[in-house]
């Protein structure tokens, strides 16, 4: 028994005794520390926008070379659809002039389009999903003014084109454009909206897809 608190009594004077060594820092330590952190969290900061922009500019990048080829099928579609038209104009002009064809497009008021356009009324849809697209992830703000302008008329234009069906069926959709006395009137009312939506649209419109696609291939 007394042997144990012996032990116990030296146990405790070596505690006692320890040290606790506790080193002094100046505050050159602490500054080096900080900055140092400071320096870490900024370094995140510029690595994390740098990915980010690099995602963007990736992300705009595919989105223009979607655009692109979205405008050169369009103005594949519509140089087919302006030579499609021409026939489509001859075909009218040659109806003004001959009442019997006259009476053969519209016959005891039922409307034969396939006498003027054998292939309907629109000949090819130009698309506008890339378009679309785009507008919804902002890209206006990211490509410069010049091609934002020329893509917003190019779009604004087919947007007119793709009214012609529209608006050649008001014609030939009300009953007295098919009475025989107003044939030669509804034939020319036909004429004057390709011409008016359509038709003579097309040259310049096909020269701005031409200048645009042009513009992207320096953006990309």
């Amino acid at each position: 028994m007394e042997e144990k608190s012996k032990t116990t009594h030296k146990k405790s004077a070596a505690h006692a005794n320890h040290q606790h060594v506790y080193v002094e820092r100046d505050w050159k330590e602490y500054i080096g520390e900080s900055a140092l952190i400071i320096f870490s969290v900024l370094l995140a900061l510029v690595l994390t926008e740098f990915i980010n922009a690099q995602h963007e500019k990736s992300q705009t990048k595919e989105i223009l070379r979607n655009i692109k080829e979205e405008l050169t099928k369009n103005m594949r579609g519509e140089q087919e659809q302006y030579v499609y038209q021409q026939g489509i104009l001859r075909r009218i002009d040659s109806a003004l002039k001959n009442p019997t064809l006259q009476h053969k497009i519209i016959d005891n008021g039922e409307f034969h389009l396939e006498y003027v356009a054998p292939e309907g009324i629109v000949y090819r849809d130009l698309d506008h999903v890339a378009w679309q697209v785009a507008q919804g992830h902002n890209v206006m703000g990211k490509i410069n003014i010049e091609l934002l302008r020329k893509l917003t008329d190019i779009y604004d234009q087919q947007a007119r084109i793709d009214k012609l069906e529209d608006k050649i069926g008001d014609v030939f959709l009300k009953f007295e454009s098919r009475k025989d006395e107003n044939i030669r009137q509804s034939l020319i009312l036909m004429r004057d909206n390709y011409h008016g939506w359509a038709f003579d649209r097309a040259p310049s419109l096909i020269k701005k897809y031409e200048e645009a696609i042009k513009e992207i291939d320096k953006e990309l």
